[in-house]
């Protein structure tokens, strides 16, 4: 027995040898290629520290940046019903929904949640893009109408964060229908006079961008962020022009009336608040947790 090769050596090489690097510890920008700390790029709120690219993010950890001390609490949604169509492609629809629950951790692709935004309450509204691309179906539905109610009942202005590529294909025309009943939930709003603000994320597109995502009072949108009906592919292949650099992107709509504002989204809850308290008719929000001042004058005191 050679005890050099045998223990010494790889006992050597153990020592020195690389360790493995888990992959999720790290994630590579799309935009410019740089590789990111997972922790780093939590902080920044998914947004890449080198080109200021916005990355998706997930309606849980938007909404725990976006309320008072990352406090919320979820809205209950009515279950839609599962597979009415028996649809098929090349897996069962119920095997996709199960795969994107267990994926994404969430019963589908809208989250609803109520909470004080610098002690503005208001009822949020968020979609996930990583859950069926976000796509819109009877549930989502059901959310959009869940959340007008619970705005109404409640008197509190309603914000939407939209994220989908359009329709559910596997839930046919009654993905569609949701359409005229989320611009009924919208018309809620409207009739109660409580603000409806939307803000656009990349991608915001098809049927949902036909629809609750268009109808806003006002119409915010994250940088970059691709917002259509139909994507630019298929307009270039319809009319077989070059498109203008930038079409449908939020810079672009913004400058052709199509949207109010582009903000970032580690800005984004300064521009709510601010909004919301002007349409509201409420006084500008006290920066920090400090009480507000004594609107008595303070007394003199002589020299």
């Amino acid at each position: 027995m050679n005890w050099i090769s045998n223990y010494v050596r790889p006992k050597i090489n153990s020592l020195f040898s690389r360790r493995e690097v888990p992959e999720n510890l790290w994630t590579k920008c799309p935009e410019c290629g740089t590789m990111l700390f997972h922790r780093e790029l939590a902080d920044n709120l998914n947004v890449c520290t080198s080109c200021d690219h916005h990355m998706a993010i997930s309606p849980r950890e938007r909404f725990r940046a976006l309320f008072d001390g990352g406090i919320f609490t979820e809205v209950k949604v009515p279950d839609a019903l599962v597979d009415p169509l028996h649809f098929r492609d090349q897996k069962k629809y119920p095997e996709r929904l199960k795969a994107a629950q267990k994926a994404t951790g969430e019963k589908d692709a809208m989250l609803v949640a109520e909470g004080e935004m610098q002690r503005t309450p208001i009822v949020a509204v968020a979609q996930d893009f990583s859950f069926m691309a976000g796509s819109m179906g009877m549930y989502v539905g059901n959310a959009m109408i869940a959340a007008a109610q619970r705005a109404v009942a409640l008197k509190r202005p309603l914000v939407l964060f939209s994220a989908a590529g359009g329709a559910r294909m596997q839930e046919g025309i009654l993905s569609l229908m949701q359409m005229p009943r989320t611009t009924v939930a919208v018309q809620m709003l409207k009739e109660a006079r409580l603000p409806y603000v939307v803000v656009l994320t990349h991608p915001t597109t098809g049927g949902v961008t036909a629809s609750y995502a268009m109808l806003g009072d006002v119409q915010i949108a994250e940088p970059n962020a691709l917002i259509c009906f139909a994507g630019p592919r298929v307009i270039e292949q319809t009319i077989r022009e070059k498109l203008p650099e930038g079409f449908q992107r939020a810079e672009y709509l913004l400058d052709h009336g199509m949207l109010d504002r582009v903000a970032h989204r580690k800005k984004m809850k300064d521009e709510l608040v601010t909004i919301l308290r002007m349409l509201t008719g409420q006084s500008p929000a006290i920066k920090g947790d400090l009480p507000p001042p004594d609107p008595e004058p303070a007394a003199v005191v002589p020299a």
